[in-house]
C-alpha cells in the first residue's frame, strides 16, 4: 500500500542500459553511487509503473534527448498520459537544430520541460548559445531546468554556479527556470536567487533528501514553500529511497505536500492541459 502524501518524480531515466556510456558515467556509477548494476538498465513502462505504485508516486517525467528521439520513450507518455510526461535534454552547441527539435517534440507530445546540463557541454547558462532555447521555452510556456552545483563526474563545475542564472532571469523574466540536481555547495546563493526571482525554482534530483542542508529545509518551511520540487534521477538514485527519505524530512505538512506534489503539478503538468 502506498504512503501519503502522493509524489510526482520529476527526473526519471528509462534508457540507462542502452545509452552510450562515457568513462565519466561509469566512474560515477561505480565510485560515486556504488550501484552500477542498478543504474545501467533499461526500464519498461510496466516496470516503472510498478515501482511508482509501490512508492506512492502518482506521476513521473521521463528524460529523452532532443536530437535522439526514441519511440520507446515517447510511448511512455502517449500510452499512459495520466502518469507520464517528457523532459527534453538539449545541447546548446547544436544551435537551431536543438531549438527546432524541442519545438517539434513539444508540439507533438506531452512535454513538461526542457533540460540543459552545463557540465556535459561546458556551456554556462548565461552564454549566448543557450539563449535561443530560453526564448523557445518562453514562446512555448515550457519550463527548463539547468543543472547547478558541482557535478559528481570529473567534469567542469564552475559552469554550473547558480549565479550564472542571475543574468538569465533578468533577461527572461517570464521564463520558468528550475535549478536541477540541487546546488551544492552554493545553496545560499541558490536560495537568495529564488527570493529575488519569482520564476526561479530548484529541483532536488540526484541528491538524497536526507542530506539536504538545514538552510534549504528552513526555506521550504517558510518563504520557499512553493519553490522546491522533488525528483530522484531514478535509477541513478532509487525512487524508493528518495521518496522515503523525502517523506521523513522535518517539514510542515503543507511544505511537504508542496515539495512532493503541488509545485511539480502546478509547474509541469497544469500547463499540459491548456497547451
Amino acid at each position: 500500500m502506498s504512503q501519503s502524501p502522493p509524489v510526482i518524480d520529476t527526473f526519471v531515466n528509462v534508457n540507462m542500459g542502452s545509452i552510450e556510456r562515457p568513462e565519466w558515467l561509469t566512474r560515477v556509477a561505480e565510485d560515486y553511487f556504488d550501484r552500477s548494476q542498478a543504474i545501467f538498465q533499461d526500464i519498461s513502462a510496466e516496470q516503472l509503473l510498478e515501482t511508482m505504485d509501490e512508492n506512492g508516486v502518482d506521476k513521473a517525467i521521463i528524460t529523452m534527448r532532443a536530437l535522439e528521439p526514441d519511440d520507446r520513450i515517447l510511448a511512455f507518455a502517449s500510452k499512459h498520459p495520466q502518469r507520464f510526461s517528457l523532459s527534453i535534454s538539449c545541447d546548446p552547441r547544436q544551435g537551431m537544430k536543438s531549438v527546432r527539435a524541442l519545438r517539434q517534440l513539444a508540439s507533438d507530445h506531452r512535454v513538461s520541460l526542457a533540460r540543459l546540463v552545463p557540465f556535459m557541454t561546458n556551456v554556462a547558462a548565461n552564454e549566448a548559445a543557450c539563449y535561443p532555447l530560453f526564448a523557445a521555452c518562453c514562446d512555448l510556456d515550457l519550463a527548463i531546468s539547468v543543472n547547478t552545483g558541482i557535478p559528481g563526474p570529473p567534469a567542469p563545475g564552475m559552469v554550473q554556479h547558480p549565479m550564472h542564472l542571475d543574468e538569465v532571469c533578468l533577461f527572461f523574466p517570464e521564463l520558468k527556470l528550475v535549478m536541477a540536481h540541487g546546488a551544492d555547495p552554493w545553496w545560499a546563493e541558490a536560495i537568495r536567487l529564488m527570493l529575488k526571482y519569482k520564476n526561479l525554482y530548484l529541483m532536488t534530483s540526484a541528491y538524497a533528501p536526507k542530506y539536504l542542508p538545514d538552510n534549504l529545509l528552513q526555506f521550504m518551511n517558510s518563504r520557499g514553500r512553493d519553490k522546491i520540487i522533488f525528483a530522484s534521477d531514478h535509477p541513478v538514485l532509487g525512487m524508493d529511497r528518495c521518496a522515503a527519505e523525502a517523506r521523513a524530512l522535518a517539514l510542515k505538512p503543507e511544505a511537504l505536500s508542496a515539495y512532493l506534489y503541488g509545485n511539480a503539478q502546478r509547474l509541469f503538468f497544469d500547463p499540459l492541459e491548456v497547451r
